[in-house]
């Protein structure tokens, strides 16, 4: 593992290729009209590589970076996660591939309402066979490195919205996911907060991580090493930008061993 401050070369050929997606294609058929939500798209993320994707409402990146971590199906194409081919996986064989491979922030956070932070953010490693103290230990130590600590009593109705967004981090990450996949997560965030969760984001990079983070917001989006742009089911644009992103401390979390 690198260190905080190491340089992160950008990705590239010499760089395993963590998500390949190609020829994605998702329609909906409303009214006697079809509509392609997602169309014919390709889609290559190497490790330790963070993309995000743009595109105004309804332009179908959310529907993308669904079918990204196959909580949607694809009416035709090909995906394959962290060399894992997807094609035939039932939805047993996907919840398997995303326990281990890949890490989910949502919007709406969707934490599990009965349990408390550190309980929630523990789960997803109980449900790969992690002990219970060895969950509980690794989920500890992201709380404290994501600032919310103080808060692992408590349930999600007793956290504010950030607070809560940060345990979904905490969450997503604690199996050390190849793929982490964001969509929209800082969308009900405030300034202050919403560059905390990106230089956190950012920093998970460092660890060989790829991120691909849905976002409608430009000044999000530019934080990536590439931005996707997407119009009608369609990427029409990728822009690869000059510099990488900042990491404004946080270094608890890159120290963190699995």
């Amino acid at each position: 593992m690198r260190a905080l401050g190491d340089t992160v070369e950008p990705a590239g050929d010499a760089m395993s290729l963590v998500l390949e997606a190609v020829g994605l294609t998702k329609q909906y058929t409303a009214d006697g009209s079809v509509l392609r939500a997602v169309d014919a798209v390709d889609v290559q993320v190497d490790a330790g590589e963070f993309v995000s994707v743009m595109g105004p409402s309804g332009c179908g990146k959310s529907t993308l970076l669904h079918l990204l971590g196959g909580l949607d199906r694809a009416d035709s194409g090909s995906i394959t996660i962290a060399g894992t081919p997807t094609k035939g996986l039932n939805e047993a064989g996907w919840a398997r591939l995303r326990r281990r491979h890949v890490g989910f922030v949502f919007q709406a956070f969707h934490l599990v309402e009965e349990l408390t932070a550190v309980e929630n953010a523990e789960l997803p490693a109980l449900l790969i066979g992690s002990s219970r103290t060895v969950a509980r230990d690794r989920a500890l130590q992201l709380l404290e490195a994501l600032g919310v600590a103080d808060r692992r009593d408590h349930l999600p109705h007793q956290m504010s919205g950030g607070q809560q967004q940060r345990v979904a981090l905490a969450r997503a990450l604690i199996n050390d996911p190849e793929l982490v996949l964001a969509d929209e997560p800082t969308g009900s965030l405030d300034s202050a907060a919403t560059q905390n969760l990106l230089d956190l984001l950012s920093s998970s990079r460092v660890k060989g991580q790829a991120v691909v983070l849905v976002t409608h917001d430009p000044g999000v989006a530019t934080r990536a090493d590439r931005v996707l742009s997407m119009r009608d089911g369609q990427i029409v644009d990728e822009t690869r930008l000059a510099s990488l992103p900042t990491h404004n401390g946080w270094p608890g979390l890159l120290g963190l061993d699995g």
